[in-house]
């Protein structure tokens, strides 16, 4: 075997993208386009657009040669062949040419927008998986009128009704409080106060039931933990919403040590720029697992020295593929394509210094890019 084995391991691979969203089934805008593009909720500098930007670049790059243009077109051109062929032709391109052949999506955020499950799975020739978002799970039943008293249990039924084929959980605690929550189970009285004082102000709220209080926040990790499934749990780069430096999943090392003998496996989603801490999580932690997603497709030309980087001091065993997209299907590609990329460059370049085999590099790619989502989330069981 030689130098190129792992592109060619790489490229043959059918990726488990172990977290995702669905792609916008519907025609996109220019704005909207260009909205996709980035984690900002603001414009960008005047004279300039979000497609200003690695990632930007990356899609007029390697999204429109699926689209039959020649790389590097201009935005403009892209988006009138966008238009040309449709949201669905568009979407159905995109997917397939990802090489995904299993998304395990997250169904908590904006779902009414996006396709699900069966949706990208029918549209990328693959199979889906759901993964189900705690949050929004207590907050259906806030909006159902449960009284406080009731809200534990009916969180707690609802959720083993909602979870019953998924194959993960996911918790945004590090968008609604932070990742320095307290990492004790909260009491049964606890938990009815914190559940009073949020219906109340949901009442107030005229029904906007957006879950921040912590103590609900903890109560729900722990019933997940209960549950037994992996937990997923956004770190570092993302939105505005967030505080990065509360994102640091260093901050959740008490809740990790808590929960290692429930032997739950902790999915740590993106992590940049905090990759390097979660590499050493999932050193020192048996049941601690991580991914890049995200920054992939953010740093672009750059996504090598990050894929490098999460390889410095985690496991093997411990790294996952992600994308991590949600919206344009461009996302989604992108994230199959520059991480495919990016492993061939590191993983080749190893092999060529003769540091690495050539075995030991196809080796790792297989397990990276879906023998370790086979295993942690068991979905060989869930066929």
């Amino acid at each position: 075997m030689s130098a190129d084995a792992p592109r060619a391991a790489l490229d043959a691979l059918r990726l488990v993208d172990h977290h995702v969203h669905g792609a916008m089934p519907g025609d996109v805008d220019g704005a909207a386009f260009e909205a996709g593009m980035s984690e900002s909720s603001w414009a960008a500098p005047a004279g300039t657009t979000h497609l200003d930007s690695q990632l930007g670049f990356a899609v007029r790059r390697w999204c429109a040669p699926v689209l039959d243009l020649p790389p590097h077109v201009d935005a403009a051109a892209y988006l009138a062949r966008r238009r040309e062929l449709g949201a669905r032709e568009v979407t159905r391109r995109l997917l397939l040419a990802s090489g995904v052949g299993w998304f395990l999506v997250d169904t908590g955020y904006r779902a009414e927008q996006i396709l699900g499950p069966a949706e990208m799975a029918a549209a990328a020739g693959a199979r889906a998986s759901e993964i189900v978002r705690l949050e929004s799970v207590a907050e259906e039943v806030a909006a159902s009128g449960v009284p406080a008293v009731e809200f534990a249990d009916r969180f707690a039924w609802t959720l083993e009704e909602r979870a019953r084929h998924a194959v993960g959980l996911k918790s945004v605690i590090a968008y609604r409080y932070g990742l320095d929550f307290d990492p004790a189970p909260p009491s049964v009285a606890e938990v009815r106060r914190a559940a009073g004082r949020w219906l109340r102000r949901g009442e107030q709220e005229a029904g906007r039931m957006r879950l921040t209080d912590p103590v609900l926040l903890r109560h729900l990790l722990w019933v997940g933990v209960e549950r037994g499934l992996p937990i997923q749990f956004h770190t570092g780069y993302g939105d505005p919403d967030l505080t990065l430096h509360r994102c640091d999943p260093s901050l959740m090392t008490e809740f990790l040590r808590r929960v290692q003998d429930r032997q739950v496996p902790v999915m740590l989603l993106h992590c940049y720029p905090y990759h390097r801490t979660a590499g050493y999580l999932a050193h020192a932690f048996s049941h601690v697992y991580l991914d890049v997603g995200l920054a992939v497709n953010y740093t672009g030309a750059r996504s090598r020295a990050v894929v490098a980087e999460s390889l410095e001091v985690a496991p093997f065993g411990k790294l996952l593929f992600s994308s991590d997209a949600w919206g344009p299907a461009e996302l989604h590609h992108l994230g199959a394509v520059l991480w495919r990329g990016a492993m061939a460059g590191v993983l080749g370049e190893w092999v060529r210094s003769g540091e690495w085999s050539s075995a030991d590099a196809v080796r790792v790619a297989r397990m990276v890019g879906a023998g370790n989502a086979h295993r942690v989330y068991r979905l060989a069981e869930s066929e």
